[in-house]
């Protein structure tokens, strides 16, 4: 026999979905350990949540429009159910309840139909077919794996653009002149001006940045008191290191 603290529990936990004023639902132990549970007419719009010892349940005539996923999972004693009179709407949330129904149809009194859509209403919910919701689960699979994905792709790029950026600062040019280049007989170093050959101060050679490897001998030599400057400017600016022997 159930013991009234846990009848209590039962009638406060069964009528926690009930709308508008609480109206409880009418339980009765039935032995030799069950419970019967009677939410007919309550005007539920929500599934009661109900103990694994209910036996009996009697949710007719109510405002319930669909069955949350594994609500009778814990029902393992449940031996009549009754879902009539609700206005079931039958879209994905509705196959739980079908598959359910499919197999466990002999403890059902009364077949629950569908009141919306258009398209199926009035039809037994038992009898919607595997292909009335076969968007919903193709739909669910591909926009889980499109968003996997996506999402593996973006933290790919992301960490490619940060692995490139840290190179990028870290890398260095390295230039070797060798004896023949540094003892300015043949090869000179000279600047290469954006405002032309010949303009501005002797120091304006500091601020173009740019040095061009000189293959003409007949050109004037770069003073070669200016050299230390110049490797200071790219090695500062540019990240070019030159190494004299």
């Amino acid at each position: 026999m159930l013991s009234s603290l846990n009848l209590a529990v039962v009638l406060l936990v069964a009528t926690g979905g009930a709308s508008g004023p609480a109206r409880p639902c009418r339980c009765s132990a039935l032995p030799p350990a069950g419970l019967k549970v009677n939410c007919s007419f309550l005007n539920l719009m929500a599934f009661p949540h109900l103990t694994s010892d209910t036996t009996e349940l009697h949710v007719s005539d109510n405002q319930l429009t669909s069955v949350p996923p594994g609500a009778f999972d814990g029902l393992v004693a449940l031996e009549k159910v009754s879902l009539t009179g609700n206005p079931f709407h039958c879209d994905c949330g509705i196959q739980y309840l079908r598959n359910w129904l499919r197999k466990n149809g002999g403890v059902v009194s009364g077949e629950p139909t569908c009141s919306s859509p258009r398209s199926v209403a009035q039809k037994a919910i038992s009898e919607l077919g595997d292909d009335y919701f076969s968007s919903c689960g193709s739909s669910s699979c591909s926009d889980g794996m499109l968003n996997a994905v996506t999402g593996a792709m973006l933290g790919g790029l992301v960490l490619l653009l940060l692995w490139g950026l840290r190179r990028a600062r870290a890398s260095s040019i390295t230039l070797n002149i060798g004896r023949k280049h540094s003892g300015m007989e043949t090869d000179s170093l000279k600047p290469k001006h954006r405002r032309g050959r010949g303009s501005g101060p002797p120091g304006a050679l500091l601020d173009s940045d740019e040095f061009t490897l000189g293959e003409d001998p007949e050109r004037p030599l770069l003073n070669m008191e200016l050299l230390p400057q110049v490797l200071e400017v790219l090695h500062r600016k540019h990240n070019i290191k030159i190494k004299l022997p």
